[in-house]
């Protein structure tokens, strides 16, 4: 009985087992990717992670579709599930794309943030000018710590839109020595 299952599916199962060392492969490979990229940049290890998780959704979400496909799924009814599915996460997404932005925004400064952590920055807003250093970097702001020892969250869009300016590189080893006095 298993032999017939197994014979009957021997197509199914093949393709499953290499979507399978595919997907592993292409995760691998992008994992590392990021962590060459992490290295290269001297990028926090709390901001490599949260890319690894990206790259987890994605792979998952190519290898759930390939295998609907190997085991039968027409195309057609395949995109009606998931012009379905996008159609109303796009609604619900819609109501919040400032997180969505803010995500986004935060994968490009991954890849392309020229500032990191403990490094001093003024941020040229005309309505509320920053001056502080940057103490985190997270998925959705940056937390920032000025000199009176405010804490300021900053969303993520919000400092790829504005003019910022390096005053100092390193400057929370300069502050935590300061208050050590």
């Amino acid at each position: 009985m298993i032999e017939n299952l197994v014979f009957k599916y021997e197509y199914q199962f093949i393709w499953t087992a290499i979507v399978v060392f595919g997907m592993l492969f292409l995760r691998f490979g992008l994992k590392q990717s990021a962590k060459r990229i992490a290295k290269r940049d001297e990028l926090n290890y709390a901001r490599t992670k949260l890319i690894y998780k990206y790259i987890n959704v994605l792979v998952s979400f190519i290898a759930f579709f390939s295998l609907l496909l190997i085991w039968g799924f027409e195309v057609r009814e395949l995109a009606l599930v998931f012009s379905s599915v996008f159609a109303v996460m796009g609604i619900a997404l819609f109501a919040i794309w400032s997180v969505l932005s803010n995500v986004t925004s935060g994968v490009i400064m991954f890849f392309s943030f020229p500032y990191k952590i403990g490094d001093k920055i003024q941020i040229h807003d005309k309505d509320f000018p920053i001056e502080a250093i940057i103490e985190d970097i997270k998925a959705f702001q940056l937390h920032l710590r000025t000199d009176e020892d405010e804490l300021i969250t900053y969303p993520n869009n919000l400092i790829l839109q504005k003019s910022v300016t390096l005053l100092k590189k390193d400057a929370m080893l300069e502050r935590n020595e300061n208050l050590d006095r």
